[in-house]
């Protein structure tokens, strides 16, 4: 619980970097560095696994690295936008839709207690998008898009993990997700797509990205290593301990507060999700 409590206050510090560099680098550019700092971090850790590099599950772990490079991007392209607290909050269907493919892709068995919990979490979430999206259009939107791919990394994750260590696990998904921005930067610079461009960054904007990708793969270790320690049920409602962290820097750094709309949004969505949580623990131990 410590190490997830830890993660979840620091991951904020993420989506800060990202927001603030938001204005001269673009969010492809900073996605990209945050992959490719984590296969710089990750490389020597990989040095005490074993296993063939070429393993039947290279295409899954292609895949995986593919989500959640699509998740980084549609988040932090959100950043430029959004507040940081509002863009979490909305972000934070995710546990929601994860429970809902759980049941699809790993016929885990759904109520309609759980249905109901999950259709009152995105009622939650449109509360939240509904003023601001008069606001910046459909830029509200890319949180969703962002948990929508996060959730299938997720189901993803929860089908590799059974069988791969967490940092060969970690380190394809940098090296996949660095791929894809790599080569998602080469078409967006050759058609001038401005959330896609590169350039080369300054001295303090290397040392920002380089935080960022620190940040990344700390907090995701830290995550996968709960996760061996401790059941779903007990860990995943401290994912939201995430929102505090993100109203903390948002006040500090960027002087932006919820406004009472996005905290009744906010309370429906925390809700939600940790009535499924309480739920799926509640089975697990009757089980």
């Amino acid at each position: 619980m410590a190490m997830m409590i830890a993660a979840m206050l620091m991951l904020p510090g993420i989506d800060a970097i990202a927001k603030w560099l938001s204005g001269s680098v673009s969010s492809g550019q900073v996605t990209w560095s945050r992959f490719f700092f984590q296969i710089i971090l990750m490389s020597p850790l990989l040095l005490r696994t074993r296993g063939p590099w070429l393993t039947p599950t290279l295409a899954l772990h292609a895949a995986r690295g593919s989500l959640i490079a699509l998740a980084t991007l549609f988040f932090f392209s959100g950043l430029a936008y959004l507040p940081l607290a509002d863009a979490i909050a909305i972000f934070f269907i995710e546990p929601l839709l994860v429970t809902l493919l759980s049941a699809l892709f790993f016929k885990e068995a759904i109520h309609w207690r759980r249905i109901s919990a999950i259709s009152l979490g995105f009622v939650g979430a449109l509360i939240i998008i509904r003023p601001t999206f008069s606001e910046v259009g459909y830029a509200a939107l890319y949180p969703v898009a962002a948990a929508f791919c996060f959730s299938f990394y997720i189901v993803l994750t929860r089908k590799l993990v059974r069988h791969e260590d967490p940092i060969r696990l970690q380190f394809f998904a940098g090296v996949f997700g660095c791929l894809v921005m790599s080569l998602a930067l080469a078409y967006g610079n050759s058609q001038q797509v401005a959330i896609l461009t590169a350039a080369w960054p300054t001295l303090h904007q290397w040392l920002l990205l380089g935080a960022l990708g620190l940040i990344a793969t700390v907090c995701h270790l830290l995550v996968v290593y709960a996760y061996r320690l401790a059941s779903i049920g007990i860990l995943a409602p401290f994912q939201y301990v995430e929102i505090i962290g993100a109203t903390v820097l948002g006040l500090i750094i960027f002087n932006e507060f919820p406004d009472a709309v996005t905290w009744t949004g906010v309370a429906i969505i925390v809700g939600s999700g940790m009535y499924v949580f309480h739920r799926e623990a509640r089975l697990a131990a009757n089980a």
